[in-house]
Formats: C-alpha cells, structure tokens, sequence
C-alpha cells in the first residue's frame, strides 16, 4: 500500500489518474449533453410533453444494471479492467453516432429511443462497475476515497458545463447533432486509455474460481449487516430520489414554462451543488455512516423546499442544496462500500451497489411519471423528499441498533 498523501489534489499525483480525469473529463460533458437532450426530445419533440415516456427511457436505461447483474461485476473482477473499459466506451461513442444520425437525418421515433436507451444501459452496465473499480487501480488503497471524491468532482463538474451547452446547441441546431458532438467525445476517454502507463496500475488480487460467482458476492454481503444497509439505502434513495431528469424538465416545460436552455441551465444549478458535495468529500479521510444519514436528511429538506419555489431562479437556488445533498450521499457512499470491501471482492460488491442504486429506478422512475402528469411535477418532487427521509430513517436506526450493542461495522 502506497503511504497517505496529503492535500484534496492529492490523487493527481499518479500519472495515471490525470490522464484519466482529464479523458473523461472531456466525455463526460458529452455524456451530459446527451441526456439534456435526450430527454428534452422525448418531452418535447416526440411527446406532448409526456412525464411518463421520459420516465420510460429512464427505466430502460438503468434496467440493464439489473438484468446483466449475474455478468457484469464478474467482468470487472475478472477481466483487464483497462481493456474492458476501452470496449464498454467505444461501443456507447457508437450509439450516441447511430442515434444522432437517425434524429439529424428525420427519422428518429420515440421507440427508437426507447431502444438506444436500453442498449446505451447495456453497455453502462458493464462499464460502470469497472470504472468504479478501476479507480483503485490507479491510486492504490491509500488514497482510494480521494481518488473516488475527485472522480466524482469532475463528472459533476461537467453536469455544470454539459447541460448548458446542450440548452444552447439544441436551440440552435437541434438534438441530433448534440448526439454526434457526444459520439466525438469518447475519442479523449480512448486517448487517455491508451496513453496509460500499465506498469504504473496497482496489481490487484484475482478471484479464484470458487470465489468467482455472483452468489459468493451476494453471500459476502450478506454476513456484512453494514453492507446490507447502506445498499437498502441506497435501492430508496436511487429509486425515488434520483429521479432529476423528470423533475427538472416537468418543472421547467410545465411550471416556469422555459425552453431547452432553461432546463439545461437548472440542471447546471444542481451541478454546482454537486460539485461543492463532491470537493467536500475529497477532503475527508475517511466517509463515515453518519454524515451519510445527514446528507440524507438535507437532500430531503431541499427537495420539500425546491417543491414550493414559486419562480423559476428560487427553484434553481434550491436545486444547489440538493445537488450537494445527493453528492454526499451517493460519494461517500460509493468510497465506504469500496473501502470496508476486500479487494477480490470489490467488482462484484460495486456491481450489486449499482445495480441497487440504479436498478430501482425502472420502477421508481415511470411512477414518479407517473405522479408527475397525474397531480404535478411539484408532487413528484415531494415523493423525492419523502426518499431522502426515509433514506435518513434507516440508517439512524441502524446506528441507534450499534450503540445498543448490535452489528458492528465491519
């Protein structure tokens, strides 16, 4: 293990890891253009503004995580994460093409989309757990939560970048070319693939075949009561609350009645808040259970809040609390799951956390829709706060449960 570095930088000292962070960086802006845009011609271009349909291609795109489960954290425990990520990355820089080039050339249907949608959440679903774990690879154990908070820095950095170019290209040349300018991006992720240094990646310990199925993974987690909480957090609070992309764009074609820009521009609002969560956690040590609750608690509180705002700028304001919020939540969560997981274990266990935190929203997503076109947008949101409480809830009982003398964290 590497000795500890100080500063919230810190991780930037590994070659490897610029030039990751800077690849991605580049297609991760991409990426959120992708999904400003995505969204917005389902809600616009191809529905009458239908909550439901977005709802749909949101589940269709987290389904994957779920149904490839038994695969996908065997494949990042097993395979050269370096070249896993190379195909999982090329292969979504191919959709993205295919679906911009059906939407310039006219042709694009909104089950199209439905099925890009899917098969982009195929290919997510093995890059994710990969990716997650990758990060590891890089750093090495010492500073894997630095490593983990940066990561997530610069993807919410480009969630503030990404978006609102996408508001602008759309107004001014549509959502077709706004899915070609994605499919270029993935060139930079490929670059700083390929411009790694092998020698300089952490080795890591390789499953036997007996430790190599998802059941044993399953099984792991099961005698780890930490572990099973913090995912029963996580199956809430990704189900119900991380649903932005049906509040965010019912609220601004609905309520304050606002273009692409001006969804792009709230989404860029939640961003900030995100950002400042994630540069918050790089500077942290260690994650611990308890700021996971509080961050629970205030996601909560900002969504009862945002679900009031009475004008489209207060309503942004508020989205900065809860990109915060959310950023805790999820980042520290991701960092003490990794952390507290044995090395030949970790791709499997982040494959099942994934799997948890995006895999309940092919229900959650089409019934906060669902609620959106039935009572408002402002009621989906409040089902939103409702998650973020319930999240809270079950982790304060789980730590009232230790001081009272039973399971321990691992």
């Amino acid at each position: 293990m590497s000795p500890p570095r100080a500063g919230v930088f810190r991780s930037f000292e590994y070659h490897n890891f610029r030039v990751w962070s800077a690849g991605a960086l580049v297609s991760n802006i991409g990426t959120w253009m992708q999904r400003i845009a995505q969204d917005w011609l389902v809600l616009t271009g191809l529905t009458d503004r239908d909550a439901t349909a977005v709802g749909v291609v949101v589940a269709l795109q987290f389904a994957p995580q779920v149904l490839l489960l038994p695969w996908t954290g065997w494949a990042a425990d097993h395979l050269n994460r370096r070249k896993l990520l190379m195909a999982t990355q090329a292969t979504m820089g191919g959709l993205a093409m295919i679906l911009g080039l059906l939407t310039v050339s006219g042709l694009v249907r909104t089950w199209h989309v439905d099925v890009f949608a899917f098969l982009l959440g195929c290919a997510t679903a093995f890059d994710a757990p990969a990716r997650q774990t990758f990060v590891a690879d890089m750093v090495g154990e010492a500073d894997l939560s630095n490593a983990v908070a940066l990561n997530s820095t610069s993807f919410n950095a480009s969630r503030l970048v990404g978006p609102a170019i996408a508001g602008l290209l759309i107004a001014a040349v549509g959502s077709g070319w706004v899915f070609i300018i994605n499919a270029a991006s993935f060139v930079s992720v490929l670059a700083s693939l390929a411009l790694m240094r092998p020698g300089e990646l952490t080795a890591r310990e390789r499953p036997d075949a007996k430790s190599g199925s998802l059941v044993e993974g399953f099984r792991y987690v099961w005698r780890r009561p930490d572990l099973k909480v913090l995912l029963a957090m996580l199956l809430i609070f990704g189900a119900l609350g991380l649903n932005f992309p049906i509040f965010i764009s019912t609220m601004a074609a609905s309520v304050f009645h606002t273009g692409a820009g001006g969804f792009g521009l709230l989404t860029s609002c939640m961003a900030v808040g995100s950002v400042i969560g994630a540069l918050l956690a790089a500077r942290r040590e260690r994650p611990t259970l308890p700021l996971i609750v509080i961050g629970a608690a205030v996601f909560g509180c900002g969504y009862a809040v945002a679900a009031a705002m009475p004008s489209y700028g207060l309503f942004g304001v508020s989205l900065i609390a809860v990109g915060a919020a959310s950023q805790t939540v999820t980042t520290s969560t991701t960092s003490l799951v990794q952390m507290s997981t044995e090395p030949a274990m970790r791709g499997r266990v982040m494959a099942l956390l994934l799997a948890v935190a995006l895999g309940g929203q092919p229900v959650g997503a089409p019934l906060v829709g669902w609620i959106a076109n039935a009572f408002g947008p402002r009621w989906a949101i409040a089902v939103g706060a409702a998650a973020g409480f319930g999240t809270a809830a079950i982790g304060a009982l789980y730590i009232a449960r230790l001081h009272a003398g039973r399971p321990r964290i691992a």
